[in-house]
């Protein structure tokens, strides 16, 4: 039986994914209606107001990682710059700073990683291997590493990817666009525009049914639109409040072997760069800092020199505050600051400009951050990508098969790749 032809195309989610899709199904002639439950387009990509930390800030995705090859062409096209994260990274210890330095043992954990024949969980990998006492600092540097930078569980993240990482072939060096991711969402949201591509904000889809040979994507709102087929590239927990045919349904189910992590995300603005002239003025091109603060990591925007802290809390722990306010989490920020500079916690407030604090896990469109791998992630990727009978179809960071899992490139790339897979579909 020859491929089904799609001419109308319904993507939910108006995330980098959504609308890569968007704009690659478009030009290639498709119809295309893009439904997105926000009032804006990007999803996790979320600009803050200029007016209000002095430059583009961003309260989702913040940096471009490693070479992010799809990525870095559409800021060419978009004529968008990206600037190198620079700076030294200093690590907190019993109230002293010192540089960043290599961990301790890091020989034996090099050859414990090659090692591994079969992936398995990373607090696994490390009980069998790392369970002595004297490696206890290296258990609570790989959870560090593992919680803050992946938003992961270690009892259930991949130590293939932690391998991947580590041994330099993962997400490599930083960067951040000049103007902010939400210059490159505009920019692929005025390409969809321009191509035909109609996108609806505010258009939560809460089923998708097939019917006569189509899909038909009902709203919260009562509204139906029908179409040929219909592609989700909503982030793995929101599946589960989308009704689906069975058959998509249990294509979706896949996606609890994917990890999916929480973030806060907590930026604090000061009238002045009062951490440069800490630890006798060595922090004055301070780039990331680790401690052990509730909030434990931080970094800013340097060679840029905006006065602004941005704070990380993630990972498992991420959900032991679901339940604070915004300002109640900004005090959390503010108060980790103190004890991390041994500060009076006034003197850390008294020029506190601008804050915001985000916590992704409360978003409903959201629920969480990005995903992660597991030792189950490529099966269930590859379940998850399977084009099968149906009109019912997934994309996302989630559903990328190269190792940088989890962001914008992977957003991106997902969305080009599932384009790609539907427009060739008459050649199969």
């Amino acid at each position: 039986m020859a491929p089904r032809q799609f001419a109308h195309v319904v993507i939910v989610g108006a995330g980098a994914a959504g609308l890569m899709l968007g704009r690659e199904l478009a030009r290639a002639g498709k119809k295309v209606t893009v439904l997105e439950a926000r009032d804006r387009c990007g999803g996790r990509i979320y600009p803050l107001p200029a007016g209000q930390f002095g430059y583009p800030a961003e309260g989702g995705a913040e940096f471009v990682h490693g070479a992010a090859p799809v990525t870095r062409a559409l800021l060419r096209e978009a004529q968008l710059s990206l600037s190198p994260a620079e700076g030294s990274r200093w690590n907190v210890r019993g109230g002293g700073f010192s540089p960043s330095e290599a961990l301790a043992h890091e020989d034996r954990l090099r050859a414990a990683l090659l090692g591994l024949k079969a992936d398995l969980p990373v607090a696994e990998f490390l009980e069998r291997h790392f369970a002595d006492p004297q490696f206890s600092e290296l258990r609570q540097t790989i959870k560090r590493m593992v919680e803050g930078y992946d938003a992961a569980d270690t009892r259930k993240a991949s130590t293939f990817a932690l391998r991947d990482e580590w041994m330099g072939r993962g997400l490599g060096r930083q960067g951040r666009i000049a103007e902010g991711y939400g210059a490159l969402i505009g920019f692929l949201e005025s390409e969809c525009r321009r191509q035909g591509a109609a996108i609806r904000l505010g258009a939560a889809v809460t089923a998708i049914d097939e019917r006569s040979g189509g899909i038909a994507a009902r709203c919260r709102d009562g509204a139906v639109l029908e179409g040929d087929a219909a592609i989700l590239t909503v982030p793995l927990p929101v599946l589960s409040d989308i009704e689906l045919p069975a058959t998509a349904r249990a294509q979706a189910a896949a996606g609890a072997d994917i990890g999916f992590g929480n973030v806060v995300k907590i930026l604090l603005r000061f009238a002045t760069r009062w951490w440069a002239d800490c630890a006798g003025g060595e922090l004055a091109d301070l780039s990331f800092l680790f401690s052990g603060a509730t909030v434990p990591t931080w970094w800013t925007q340097y060679p840029a020199k905006y006065p602004v802290l941005t704070g990380w809390f993630a990972g498992p722990r991420a959900a032991t505050v679901a339940r604070l306010s915004e300002g109640e989490l900004v005090d959390m920020g503010l108060a980790s600051l103190a004890e991390i500079f041994a500060l009076p916690l006034d003197r850390v407030t008294k020029d506190l400009v601008a804050s915001r604090a985000i916590n992704w896990g409360n978003d409903p469109f959201a629920c969480g951050a990005y995903s992660y791998a597991t030792p189950k992630t490529r099966q269930a990727q590859a379940a998850l990508r399977k084009p099968g009978s149906g009109a019912v179809f997934f994309s996302g960071e989630a559903l990328y098969a190269g190792r940088d899992i989890g962001t914008v490139e992977a957003a991106l790339a997902s969305g080009r790749d599932t384009a790609q897979a539907i427009l060739t579909r008459r050649r199969s």
